[in-house]
């Protein structure tokens, strides 16, 4: 019997919705073809978006989108994209696949997929190989609403009122794709360019600096010390590789049983990365005042065999919904400091939560994780504790279970849990301070360890009612199969 511990009189901190975040970037087939088909496409749109890949993204409700990217960002020079699409300048997109990029989506397509989505905007201005002032023109042109060569140009382009920004990030991967910069020049360089971007009117940006992959703590270290004072939030960017290399990493559905405790091992360590690093923001930063971001998360294979190695576009399987599962128990753990993730990718990149094929959709094990979670935004965390034993193998270990638990304002109690046991199944034991449950409800979401959906077979991996469970006279009891993901919603 497993002991599993909620204290309801324990309320810590809001979830913030923004822990459910997504991450799109004009890279293979994520904008194009899976969220973007223009209107003259025979596939269902609204103004050139997919109405199949919208309405997905709403019912999980997609608190956030990040664009354009990724590494994309700091080649991306935003005049490119305005104007008339007849018009708009090609590019080859040297980071993904030399393709031709037309520029047919942009800023102002962006804008309108936010709006249909009813989610914020974030997006990634470009130092790497863009100017101070190409940023401040693209935040003027955003946001200014008074008369200026900016406004004046989104008004010819159709645009008369500003639109809302709220998130916006001051390069990416500055240590990589965006420039291979050190930390202390890039501090010097994120000062000066986040001088620029600036509020006009009643819009508030929120400044976020390029942080650290990993465990590169001296990054966050020099930035903290440098830059603190300049931003709103550093980001963090940490993929689950379960090769041994970024060569060799490994097969997304055909696997052994070792790879999959691999796999959920490495991302146990996110636990680590975000402790570490935040220990560091809070020496310079004591009042809490700087957040931290993981606006890149998410499983990296080797591309499906026979795809454009630079699309990386992979499978979906049950090891990935456990991966997503995994990781925002652990957002949530941390929803003191952590102030927004955003898996990559939304739409047939890397772990999607959705993929296309001309006009068929299907939705992944990840999709429907995020959809069995999405109770836990704007609820308040509760302090929880579980009884774990160390599961795995010699050289991955780790603990059988992962949970969380929050409370929404009608004062119901949402607990996810998951169990990464390959072939075990557990007895849960819950106690529950300060709070009587009369009734509860459960789905789960389970299968074969590699099992995915496809094109022909698209509901293979899906959330069932689950019922192996019973209220007790202080909690209640649960039995959670091998490797499966279960919802409960206490009342």
């Amino acid at each position: 019997m497993t002991k599993f511990t909620i204290n309801a009189c324990n309320k810590k901190c809001e979830i913030k919705p923004e822990l459910y975040g997504h991450f799109s970037e004009h890279l293979g087939r994520c904008i194009y073809e899976g969220i973007y088909v223009g209107e003259d496409s025979s596939i269902e749109n609204t103004n050139g978006m997919r109405n199949d890949v919208t309405e997905a993204l709403r019912n999980i409700r997609i608190p956030v989108l990040r664009w354009p990217g990724g590494c994309f960002a700091d080649e991306y020079h935003w005049r490119d994209g305005i104007g008339p699409k007849e018009t708009r300048k090609k590019m080859i997109n040297t980071h993904w696949g030399g393709v031709i990029e037309d520029n047919s989506f942009g800023t102002h397509e962006f804008m309108e997929l936010c709006n249909q989505l009813g989610c914020q905007p974030y997006i990634n201005g470009n130092v790497g190989s863009g100017t101070v002032e190409e940023m401040q023109n693209w935040v003027e042109y955003i946001t200014f609403s008074g008369v200026s060569p900016m406004a004046e140009m989104r008004e010819r382009n159709g645009r008369q009122e500003p639109w809302k920004l709220k998130y916006f990030g001051i390069g990416n991967e500055n240590w990589g794709c965006g420039g291979n910069m050190r930390p202390e020049y890039y501090a010097d360089e994120y000062r000066r360019y986040q001088t620029y971007v600036r509020n006009y009117g009643d819009n508030k940006i929120f400044r976020i600096a390029c942080g650290p992959s990993g465990d590169d703590y001296n990054w966050t270290e020099v930035l903290m010390k440098s830059a603190a004072r300049f931003m709103d939030a550093l980001t963090l960017h940490y993929y689950t590789v379960p090769g041994p290399n970024w060569e060799t990493k490994g097969s997304a559905t055909d696997f052994t049983l070792d790879e999959w405790y691999t796999t959920l091992n490495k991302t146990m360590k996110m636990e680590e990365f975000i402790t570490k690093h935040v220990a560091i923001m809070r020496r310079y930063d004591p009042e809490n005042k700087v957040g931290l971001i993981v606006d890149e998360w998410g499983t990296w294979y080797d591309v499906e065999p026979g795809t454009n190695p630079g699309f990386l576009y992979q499978q979906n399987t049950m090891r990935d919904a456990l991966v997503a599962a995994i990781n925002l128990n652990i957002f949530n753990k941390h929803s003191d400091s952590v102030v927004m993730a955003n898996i990559a990718q939304t739409v047939n990149v890397l772990q999607a939560v959705i993929l296309t094929e001309g006009e068929k959709m299907l939705l992944t094990p990840t999709y429907h994780v995020f959809e069995m979670y999405k109770e836990h935004q704007g609820a308040i965390l509760l302090d929880s504790f579980i009884d774990t034993k160390t599961i795995g193998t010699k050289e991955a270990e780790l603990p059988n279970l992962v949970e969380s638990v929050s409370m929404d304002e009608d004062g119901k109690i949402h607990v996810t849990i998951c169990n990464l046991s390959a072939d075990e199944g557990y007895t849960i034991d819950a106690e529950i301070a300060g709070f009587k449950a009369k009734d509860i409800t459960g789905r789960i979401l389970t299968g074969a360890l590699s099992d995915h959906n496809t094109f022909e077979d698209p509901s293979r991996v899906m959330p069932k009612a689950f019922d192996k469970h019973s209220v007790t006279q202080k909690g209640f009891t649960m039995e959670i199969p091998a490797a499966s993901v279960v919802s409960l919603t206490l009342k």
